[in-house]
């Protein structure tokens, strides 16, 4: 059974992370009583945690904001998900190296010995794989007017890159993909949905307000990874050489490499450009798709394609 004290920063994580806690849901996640729970909760609000009651057949607990607040509690399991995230976050947001580290080292120094150590422990040392080529690290500045629009739910004025003029869109969610930040939205001139890369915006915010809206696919992954026009391009590999496939753009866009670009031909061809360390990479990524190609370009790649055919046709 676990202790008093213990119990009640479990208590105080769950309510951190909801905004309203039924006291039943409360009692169930804890092991104990709704009774016990109250207990809890009244020895929480005499610490000065700002402990609300919302009475109703919805009501419950909330934790409150106030200037009150006393520091933030973490358990185990929370403590190393902050280890992990700022150790992370510097590879795509610009200029947050320096921050990451130094907010790690408050943490640290204001956990309790136990939790400590467990931070302590987790030291990442991070290693870029050869096939990976994440996008560049993003202006800390448009990440929060981007994020901040999302969340008010204000229209924003964006310069996409190569379409000259301004845009209004309503941005409805910001997503991280292939450590690539993207941003889903509705255009307001075309009356469609977009989505586009937050890096290569040009972002001026509004005040204009707008309702949701509902997606134009089954889930937010499924929009965004069979978007072939989201504004990618192409990675800065040695080898970069492009085809023609007999497959259509939503389905190249689902399992294309980070860094490759879809072009949509028609509804059922498309044109990928993509790179890799060697032409004979290009060409093995190319039949992964098991689909006819045309105009393979350059005729290195050409070349890479016939002599992975011989190797493969004398197996």
């Amino acid at each position: 059974m676990a202790t008093t004290s213990q119990r009640a920063l479990r208590l105080l994580s769950l309510l951190g992370t909801r905004r309203q806690w039924p006291l039943r849901e409360l009692a169930d996640r804890l092991g104990v009583s709704e009774r016990t729970v109250r207990r809890d909760i009244e020895t929480l609000r005499r610490l000065d945690y700002p402990i609300t009651t919302t009475h109703g057949p919805d009501g419950g607990y909330r934790l409150g904001a106030g200037q009150a607040l006393p520091p933030l509690q973490f358990d185990e399991d929370q403590a190393l998900a902050m280890a992990v995230a700022l150790q992370t976050a510097p590879s795509t947001v610009f200029g947050l190296g320096d921050d990451a580290a130094r907010a790690l080292a408050v943490l640290e120094q204001v956990m309790p010995a136990r939790l400590r150590a467990s931070m302590e422990s987790l030291r990442l040392t991070r290693l870029q794989n050869y096939w990976e080529f994440p996008g560049p690290p993003i202006d800390p500045d448009a990440l929060t007017a981007v994020g901040a629009a999302v969340r008010r739910r204000h229209v924003l004025v964006v310069e996409p890159p190569g379409v000259g003029g301004t845009r209004r869109i309503e941005p409805h969610h910001l997503v991280v993909w292939a450590a690539r930040w993207y941003l889903v939205a509705y255009d307001l001139i075309d009356g469609a949905w977009r989505v586009h890369r937050v890096d290569r915006l040009r972002v001026r915010p509004t005040t204009q307000g707008f309702a949701a809206r509902q997606l134009p696919a089954d889930s937010l992954a499924q929009f965004v990874m069979s978007s072939h026009d989201r504004g990618d391009t192409p990675a800065e590999w040695p080898c970069t050489g492009s085809a023609r496939l007999d497959l259509p753009a939503a389905v190249v866009a689902r399992w294309a490499p980070g860094g490759s670009v879809i072009e949509h031909l028609d509804p059922g061809h498309c044109r990928l450009t993509l790179g890799a360390w060697s032409w004979a990479g290009i060409a093995g990524l190319l039949a992964t798709f098991d689909a006819d190609l045309a105009e393979v370009r350059p005729p290195e790649l050409v070349d890479a394609c016939r002599r992975l055919a011989r190797r493969w046709s004398a197996i």
